[in-house]
């Protein structure tokens, strides 16, 4: 539970920060050790369903995958060309596999820190963080916060409307096009009801008082304790420590 009693705000820069730094590695060990590392870190540390945590990762390797391949693919002529390396029965030369990895394990290793933060913050912690402690407007934070409770129940309205569709006697689509144009006719109910709902929390939150100010109180505090500290020392000092084994092991770049 360590990962969840984190300042959302301090927790969002630190991987902020790491990404960052991240970005300035073009060698394929640091980026290795850092997801090793982050892995680790989200599993131990954070309460979630482990199952889904793969589930969104698959997107991202497949993605690292298609980098890397297109990096060895259209890559420009290497300086060693005299060392190749054989992937898939081609031979490509070490140089263009060694970056080609690097950029892949980087795509997997922002993919880590986002997972990490998506699945062991609470939006609405999240927000109200960054009223609190980074000074977002309240008409932009509970805006954003308004659209992200709207989706599951745009979720719920679309089923209903395909539902009534249905019973009014509209088949399932067969081709593409079908489906298009069914699409295209949910979208008007959607968007209507959409717009509905947005100028009847407009009016309640005005009703309640809310006006917009800066200046107000609120029922939860979100406040930066010692404890939080310890997160962005554990990510800078680990990704400190890993280009130090890369550098010492002569992988740097």
């Amino acid at each position: 539970m360590f990962l969840h009693d984190l300042n959302p705000t301090v927790k969002a820069l630190t991987i902020i920060g790491t990404v960052f730094l991240l970005a300035f590695v073009f060698d394929p060990v640091t980026p290795l050790l850092y997801i090793v590392w982050t892995v680790l870190v989200t599993f131990l540390f954070g309460t979630f369903k482990k199952r889904y945590y793969l589930y969104y990762f698959i997107p991202f390797t497949l993605f690292a995958f298609g980098m890397f391949w297109t990096t060895i693919v259209f890559s420009d002529t290497a300086s060693a060309t005299s060392e190749t390396v054989s992937f898939l029965g081609m031979k490509f030369p070490t140089e263009d596999i060694w970056t080609a990895t690097a950029l892949g394990l980087r795509v997997l290793a922002f993919a880590s820190l986002s997972l990490l933060f998506l699945f062991t913050t609470n939006m609405v912690h999240f927000i109200l963080s960054l009223i609190q402690q980074l000074k977002l407007p309240p008409k932009i934070a509970y805006g954003v916060l308004a659209g992200y409770r709207f989706l599951p129940m745009l979720k719920t309205e679309f089923q209903q409307i395909r539902a009534a569709h249905r019973i009014r006697g509209v088949n399932r689509p067969d081709s593409w096009k079908e489906k298009l144009l069914q699409y295209q006719r949910f979208a008007i109910p959607l968007l209507a009801g959409a717009i509905r709902k947005a100028e009847r929390t407009a009016i309640a939150m005005e009703s309640k008082g809310f006006t917009g100010a800066k200046a107000r109180t609120f029922y939860r505090p979100m406040k930066v304790q010692r404890k939080d500290w310890l997160f962005p020392v554990m990510m800078f000092g680990m990704l400190g420590a890993t280009i130090a084994v890369s550098v010492y092991f002569g992988y740097f770049s």
